[in-house]
């Protein structure tokens, strides 16, 4: 059995395979292998995103321990006023360095975040908008009390008189309360200076003559919707997480919570609940050792994962607090790391994060320095080349003696077409006396593939990359070159590397390894420019160090 023509064909057939699917992703149709959650969605999920009432988007949810309830029910709130739910309210700005938070007076909802330091994809001129309620996207924060009742994100708030930014000072409060059901809800945010992480604390105090046992609820809601402007020549996840220190990171499908296959309604005295997006995150972080309900579910054709956090009985003229953390911007690890465990995870590695993690945490040593990401990657690059150089070497080599005996191999394939059994045979002795590995030249590769596949997920996870330039026309690496001068490079650099690698004997085969360099070529094409670059740098480097070590093999045999 001839084994390089077989890597060959399965080499060729994936790339074909992958090529497809790409594309049939890029023309909006289903994926084969790699459905986002964004494409998950329950397509019989009803209306469209943004379609309910303003005000009223999302149920209130009911904790198990509640008599007649599920955890995934959605019961609304017995007794709630039938006209809270339509009030209009007042649209509170709050604005700081690094954002600006739009806060409905009914509920008390955050319904648009916009990220002041983070440019739209699509169009620069705009912010990143994170939190939003539209036509095109519905996206909120919200909390409430529950077991009564009690205010929630349906009841209309009074806004307290106050500052609405940072001016001289470094934080800004909103403080907002509402009375209903004999209890007096107030909930409280804190912005401050270059943080995305605000503070949403909820004073509950019971003004009835008899004790209450209220509980909170904070739940992230979103619709199923692709997000404007994802590639769909590669897969990045968009959905509900959540964290728990027993069950660990789990990302949750937009489809399975729809079809209610994941309700997880569980219980805990850790942990968080999130919602990810590329390059973006929204996490609510419960105090450390509060009990708590974790729960997802289906609302008005509408998707949450929230916490629910008992706050136990509450006695006539008593007051009890519950402050949670509502974190909301970019995924930036070491900022994810200090806020809660776990929380860098949603920085999605995929399956390779025990490498990923060190890869990057080098990029981030070598930027210290360099203070380019461009410059950074190009490094980075080497420095990984410099690591392998022993396996590549011994890879180059083994093709190198692959190619000076390819005319023996030619001749065999001649002398024993009619004899497959034969021609092998032959080709095995023919190995054994040039001494050289058939394998020598794949197994090297192999090894290095792991390191490769994780370093593709830092530069494509990072949002570090994001709208950061390198040189001349390259203004975002995390964006495709706009002259698609990088691909050019690398189909330039796979047809030269081509050409050093021995010419199959089998003309099919030949043909296949011309064409190769101009299928991933297409495809590298819609990739971000910092992922190219990569690729441009590591076939230079290999073109180099193969010509030289092929130029010192064939030199002794020349003489």
């Amino acid at each position: 059995m001839d084994i390089k023509r077989t890597v060959l064909w399965v080499v060729f057939s994936l790339s074909i395979l992958l090529l497809w699917d790409n594309w049939m992703r890029y023309t909006g149709k289903p994926s084969m292998f790699f459905p986002s959650a964004t494409q998950q969605a329950n397509p019989a999920a009803g209306a469209a995103p943004g379609t309910a009432a303003p005000g009223t988007a999302g149920q209130v949810p009911q904790a198990s321990a509640t008599p007649g309830a599920a955890a995934t029910g959605a019961a609304a709130v017995p007794g709630a006023p039938a006209a809270a739910a339509a009030a209009q309210g007042e649209r509170v700005i709050i604005t700081t360095d690094v954002l600006k938070a739009e806060i409905d007076s009914v509920g008390g909802e955050l319904r648009r975040l916009e990220l002041l330091k983070h440019k739209d994809a699509q169009d620069p001129t705009k912010n990143v908008v994170l939190f939003d309620h539209s036509a095109e996207r519905t996206y909120l924060a919200q909390t409430g009390l529950i077991g009564g009742a009690f205010p929630n994100h349906r009841t209309p708030f009074t806004v307290q008189p106050g500052p609405r930014g940072l001016d001289s000072g470094n934080e800004v409060k909103l403080v907002m309360t509402s009375e209903q059901g004999g209890v007096k809800l107030v909930k409280t945010y804190t912005f401050r200076r270059g943080d995305y992480l605000i503070d949403v604390k909820h004073d509950v105090t019971n003004v009835s003559g008899a004790p209450v046992s209220p509980s909170l609820y904070v739940q992230l809601l979103r619709d199923g919707g692709a997000l404007p402007g994802d590639s769909k020549f590669y897969s990045t996840f968009t959905g509900p997480a959540v964290y728990t220190d027993a069950d660990k990171f789990q990302k949750l499908a937009f489809d399975k919570i729809g079809s209610g296959k994941d309700s997880h309604a569980t219980k805990s005295n850790d942990g968080w609940i999130a919602m990810i997006q590329h390059y973006f995150v929204s996490a609510f972080v419960p105090p450390e050792k509060a009990p708590r309900e974790i729960f997802t579910k289906k609302v008005d054709n509408l998707y949450a994962v929230g916490n629910i956090l008992p706050l136990g009985t509450v006695a006539p003229g008593a007051t009890v607090s519950m402050d949670t953390r509502l974190y909301s911007g970019p995924q930036e690890s070491e900022t994810l790391l200090k806020i809660a465990p776990g929380l860098d995870l949603v920085k999605d590695y995929g399956w390779l994060t025990i490498v990923a993690k060190p890869i990057f945490w080098l990029m981030v040593q070598i930027h210290t320095f360099l203070g380019n990401w461009g410059w950074t990657i190009i490094v980075l690059t080497i420095l990984i080349k410099l690591v392998f150089f022993p396996l590549s070497a011994a890879s180059y080599r083994s093709m190198a003696k692959m190619k000076l005996v390819t005319p023996k191999m030619t001749a065999i394939r001649e002398r024993h077409k009619g004899d497959p059994q034969k021609m092998n045979q032959a080709m095995m002795e023919l190995y054994k006396t040039e001494k050289i590995n058939p394998l020598g030249g794949c197994l090297p590769i192999v090894v290095q593939i792991p390191v490769f596949i994780a370093l593709y997920w830092v530069l494509l996870a990072s949002v570090e990359m994001r709208n950061a330039p390198w040189l001349g026309w390259i203004h975002d690496l995390a964006s495709p070159d706009p002259f698609y001068i990088l691909p050019v490079l690398m189909a330039v650099s796979m047809f030269i590397q081509t050409k050093l690698n021995p010419t199959p004997p089998d003309p099919v085969q030949a043909k296949v390894m011309m064409f190769m360099p101009i299928i991933f070529s297409v495809m590298f094409f819609f990739f971000p420019s910092g992922l190219v670059l990569y690729w441009v740098v590591n076939n230079i480097l290999s073109i180099a160090q193969q010509w030289f070590i092929t130029r010192n093999l064939q030199a002794p045999k020349a003489a």
